[in-house]
């Protein structure tokens, strides 16, 4: 989950703003959450499972 589209319940802004101390708490927090796919975008998460793939159609070819 990213704080984008959060809204803050305390100053009714966005978190990803940051206007108050709850707002850049809890964005501090989603941070340390992060998985370390979370900053790839799609595409290169596709780049990554299509030569994973590759790899692996390879491998098989190569023990057959």
């Amino acid at each position: 989950m990213t704080c984008d589209h959060l809204v803050c319940a305390n100053c009714a802004g966005r978190v990803s703003d940051g206007r108050c101390s709850v707002c850049r708490a809890e964005r501090a927090r989603l941070q340390e959450q992060q998985n370390p796919f979370a900053q790839l975008s799609p595409a290169a998460l596709l780049a990554l499972i299509a030569t994973l793939l590759a790899v692996a159609v390879i491998c098989r070819q190569a023990l057959a």
